[in-house]
C-alpha cells in the first residue's frame, strides 16, 4: 500500500500518528496520501481495530 508499513501494528501506530499530527479525518489522510481506504480500513480492521471518526483515530 503505496510504501506504507505492512505490519498491521506498525501500520495502526503509522496512520493515528498521522491522523493526530496532520489531519482532520481518515478522508483527508487517504486523499493526500492516494491510498483507499477501504484497503486501510480492511489491513486495519482484519486484526480487531476500527476507526472512530469522532476521535478522529483507530482504535
Amino acid at each position: 500500500m503505496n510504501g506504507l508499513p505492512e505490519d498491521p501494528m506498525i501500520l495502526f501506530s503509522y496512520i493515528n500518528t498521522k491522523l493526530r499530527d496532520n489531519y482532520a479525518s481518515l478522508d483527508e489522510l487517504c486523499d493526500d496520501m492516494h491510498i483507499s481506504k477501504s484497503d486501510l480500513e480492511d489491513k486495519l480492521g482484519s486484526v480487531g481495530f476500527e476507526y472512530n471518526p469522532r476521535q478522529n483515530k483507530f482504535w
